[in-house]
């Protein structure tokens, strides 16, 4: 075989896995819209999928309180589940990415409890005199900054391997939910609440205004790490080898932390802490489109999106009429894929 031929043979073969990788990506977004309807359809006052998309195309005969309750009252949650997942399965992508370890997100990392512990202690000291839409968000910013740059000391330091700083999120994530916790107990019944609603997270109190923030961040924050997608791939490949490519590593690790830190603080803030969706979206991802972060990052969003709205429309089925905090949804279905992640590398090396 001449080389123009196997050259032709690669290019071949490159252009099919493209090919299947959108194709991958498209069935995903499918399914995605096909769950923001069942999101939407289902909660106390039960409607049928046929009755959503009425509403919301403005398309045929439909009830007054119909389009009140989808337009109105679920509509807001349903796109809260996809943006915190969005931003969620983003910055686990990148954690996982800069660190080269699968354990790594913004919830094993810690800035995700952290992010929950400063939102509630601007509750708790009554948000310092500003308004609780600039407060909350604000207090929830510092403390996900100030983990992401313990975070960054720790990676910054010689000989500290990525299992190192792996170790050093899980301190943290333990720190701050103690301390989450202690202002619970410490707090009057009506603040022990509000501040429970940052233990379990919830998309109830998702209102088209702290949609709009949290989509807006999150929108810039994934364009800004697409931006980076080619150093993000030279880094996958070895510290060593991106820094001969030109890539500047502790600036781009510098950079993603900040990213990352910002959507998880803005995420967090509204919706209280959520795990494991941004430990499990990125290994999905990587099982359906692989490493390639042209398709990685995209897949990541898409994945954390809809398994956030899963797991909503799952809390709203447990029992009917019932809500059940989305975060404990989460949680049942990633304990159950972090233990997978603990044991099999032994499985397959034995």
């Amino acid at each position: 075989m001449t080389v123009t031929a196997r050259n032709a043979e690669a290019i071949g073969a490159h252009r099919l896995r493209e090919r299947r990788r959108w194709r991958s990506l498209l069935i995903f977004v499918l399914l995605l819209v096909i769950c923001l309807v069942l999101d939407i359809a289902t909660g106390p006052s039960l409607l049928s999928p046929v009755e959503v998309v009425r509403s919301l195309t403005g398309l045929g005969e439909r009830a007054a309180m119909t389009d009140a309750i989808v337009r109105g009252l679920r509509l807001p949650m349903a796109l809260m589940a996809l943006a915190v997942g969005a931003a969620l399965g983003a910055g686990g992508a990148q954690m996982q990415t800069l660190l080269n370890n699968p354990m790594a997100s913004p919830y094993t990392l810690g800035m995700a409890a952290a992010a929950g512990f400063g939102a509630a202690l601007v509750l708790v000291l009554g948000g310092l005199g500003l308004d609780p839409m600039i407060a909350v968000p604000l207090g929830a910013f510092v403390f996900s900054m100030l983990a992401a740059l313990f975070l960054f000391t720790l990676a910054s330091m010689r000989r500290m391997t990525a299992e190192t700083i792996i170790l050093g999120g899980i301190a943290l994530l333990f720190l701050f939910q103690s301390l989450l916790s202690l202002i619970q107990f410490l707090s009057s019944p009506e603040l022990s609440q509000q501040i429970l609603f940052w233990l379990f997270g919830s998309l109830t109190k998702a209102t088209w205004p702290t949609l709009g923030l949290t989509a807006a961040v999150t929108s810039l924050c994934c364009a800004l790490l697409m931006a980076d997608s080619w150093k993000l791939a030279a880094l996958r490949m070895g510290e060593m080898r991106a820094a001969s490519l030109g890539v500047n590593v502790r600036l781009l690790r510098m950079k993603v932390l900040v990213i990352v830190a910002v959507m998880t603080a803005t995420a967090t803030s509204f919706v209280g802490v959520i795990g494991f969706i941004g430990l499990v979206a990125p290994h999905i991802a990587r099982m359906t489109v692989g490493e390639d972060q042209r398709f990685f990052l995209p897949m990541s969003v898409v994945s954390g999106a809809l398994m956030l709205s899963a797991a909503s429309v799952v809390s709203k089925s447990i029992i009917p009429g019932a809500l059940f905090p989305v975060g404990i949804v989460t949680a049942i279905v990633g304990v159950p894929f972090l233990l997978w992640l603990i044991f099999a590398p032994k499985k397959a090396g034995a």
